[in-house]
């Protein structure tokens, strides 16, 4: 979704130029922002993969019904944090969450993929319980992968002002 040419009311009255913001930037986008822009992204993820991975194996659900837990919480999570950031700086709830899904799907989708990819790759992951280490070394490790593979993909968006570009304006 191209919010260039958007104006959005920031719950004050007052709307807001995208493309004039993008546009105040110099130069292309660095590592470090969009490293900053997938741990924000992975924040999310991780509580929400964490909880999700934590209920299932401790309800001793089927690996799948874990996983699609997993997945829903960081999701939920993952949009949260966006939209508490960007409702603190008053966006209205409409919008926030249009900015919020637009900023974060590609991120957690890749990210969502990657961690959860590495997970069921590893041979014995998926039985490994709360208390064993392969259960926390294989969703770590799954993370720190995702977080690698993420990074770039968030560069590239926010660099054609997509993805967590669009939160820029709002914090």
């Amino acid at each position: 979704m191209d919010h260039s040419a958007h104006h959005h009311d920031t719950g004050t009255g007052a709307a807001h130029d995208h493309d004039a913001h993008r546009n105040s930037h110099a130069g292309p986008v660095t590592w470090a922002a969009a490293a900053k822009a997938t741990l924000h992204c992975l924040t999310g993820c991780a509580i929400g993969e964490i909880l999700g991975m934590a209920i299932g194996t401790a309800l001793m659900w089927s690996n799948a019904a874990t996983m699609v837990l997993a997945i829903a919480l960081a999701f939920v999570f993952g949009y949260s944090l966006t939209l508490f950031a960007i409702r603190k700086a008053g966006l209205g709830l409409k919008s926030a969450i249009k900015v919020a899904l637009a900023a974060d799907t590609v991120s957690i989708v890749v990210m969502e993929l990657v961690d959860n990819g590495i997970i069921a790759l590893v041979p014995g992951a998926m039985d490994a319980h709360l208390d064993e280490t392969l259960f926390w070394t294989s969703l770590l490790g799954g993370f720190v992968i995702a977080f690698l593979l993420t990074t770039p993909v968030n560069r590239w968006m926010i660099d054609r002002g997509k993805g967590h570009a669009v939160v820029h304006a709002y914090h």
